[in-house]
């Protein structure tokens, strides 16, 4: 059945004017909704325009990014507070309370990188309420549907333990960061730490279905470079790109656009490339340990320092112009490979709980394929 025969699938409002204290009501804009299905609703701009009330938020809602870097990411509204629905975010809302709203949420989620491949092909890559409504959705018995996603609730649950678990072996290392360089008064620039600061190729590359993996904002979720990609491009693609951002291991990305501010070492000898809205880091060696780098960027003050440069609203960004702003504390290097072999130590554990996340995605990734094609 077509999407449009269960659900109205239609675009937000276009507000004018936003408010950034908190006066009116809150506004979902393409930035609030998150990778992992969920909504990030502390973040919200406000505003006091006169809206119809069915671009207010109702329980149960999805909504979709429509456009730029993030198109196709997937949010579900599971709480009954109100919220005005920006122009740039599809409304996915059931026609009937029969149908789950987990169960339109996965679909959505599976149809991800095909919503990005049917927008791109422009500047801005975009995408039509119009264009989602004709997907084709399983049409299943409402038990069936409430079974399904019963199952992919709980591998879900697991995914989200297990990245937790990493959460906390990430902040054991910067709390040791703080400890070890909190008083650290030599502060340097990351222009003067870095050989090379660049970006990812802004032309999308012929993509094939194996090959070279070409990596996307979402490979850097967790601070560490992950591989599994539906993206894969030629050697001769790769050799031509590869010019410009010469990458080896122990030289850093860092995510700039939508979720920003997630660094990683490279620490496999792995061919590869990146899209644009990663930025490619080269230490120099010389000077700063790649793990202590890694390290400064994700430490309080490092985060505090990104979070003030980044630009925009509707999609923010963190500019290539301003990494090289950032001060790093930078104590000598016996100091810094210290720190590093802390880092190692820590990351022996990280790599169990990645291998064990890794397994689950998988599964994860072949149930949704079973039950949504």
């Amino acid at each position: 059945m077509k999407l449009n025969e269960i659900c109205e699938v239609y675009s937000g409002y276009a507000l004018k004017e936003f408010n950034e204290v908190e006066d009116g009501l809150p506004v979902i804009k393409i930035g609030n909704i998150c990778i992992d299905g969920t909504l990030n609703l502390e973040a919200c701009q406000y505003t006091n325009e006169n809206v119809d009330k069915k671009y207010y938020s109702n329980r149960g809602d999805v909504y979709i990014a429509l456009s730029g870097a993030t198109t196709g990411k997937v949010g579900i509204m599971d709480i009954n507070d109100t919220y005005i629905i920006n122009q740039r975010v599809g409304i996915v809302r059931r026609k009937t309370d029969d149908i789950p709203q987990e169960y339109i949420k996965y679909f959505l989620l599976r149809q991800n990188d095909r919503i990005y491949k049917e927008a791109a092909g422009c500047a801005q890559p975009n995408i039509s309420p119009k264009q989602i409504a004709e997907y084709i959705v399983p049409d299943i018995s409402k038990d069936k549907m409430h079974e399904r996603c019963t199952i992919l609730n709980k591998i879900k649950n697991i995914i989200d333990s297990r990245n937790a678990e990493i959460s906390a072996l990430d902040n054991l290392i910067k709390a040791r960061f703080v400890e070890m360089f909190g008083d650290c008064g030599n502060m340097v620039s990351m222009n003067d730490l870095c050989l090379i600061i660049t970006d990812g190729t802004h032309q999308p590359p012929k993509f094939q279905e194996t090959g070279i993996p070409f990596i996307l904002v979402s490979n850097l979720s967790n601070n560490s470079v992950t591989y599994n990609t539906e993206k894969y491009i030629s050697d001769e693609t790769y050799n031509e790109l590869y010019k410009r951002t010469p990458i080896e291991q122990g030289d850093l990305l860092l995510s700039t656009v939508g979720s920003y501010g997630h660094p990683a070492v490279v620490t496999e000898n792995i061919k590869f490339l990146f899209q644009r809205h990663i930025a490619y880091l080269k230490p120099r060696r010389e000077l700063v340990n790649s793990f202590y780098l890694h390290g400064a960027l994700l430490a309080p003050d490092g985060q505090r320092q990104i979070e003030e440069k980044v630009k925009g609203i509707a999609q923010k960004t963190l500019n290539l112009s301003d990494i090289r702003k950032i001060m790093i504390p930078l104590p000598k290097l016996e100091e810094q490979n210290a720190f590093a072999d802390f880092v190692k130590q820590v990351d022996k554990s990280k790599v169990a709980v990645q291998k064990a996340l890794d397994e689950t995605k998988l599964l994860f990734d072949s149930l949704m394929q079973k039950y949504f094609g």
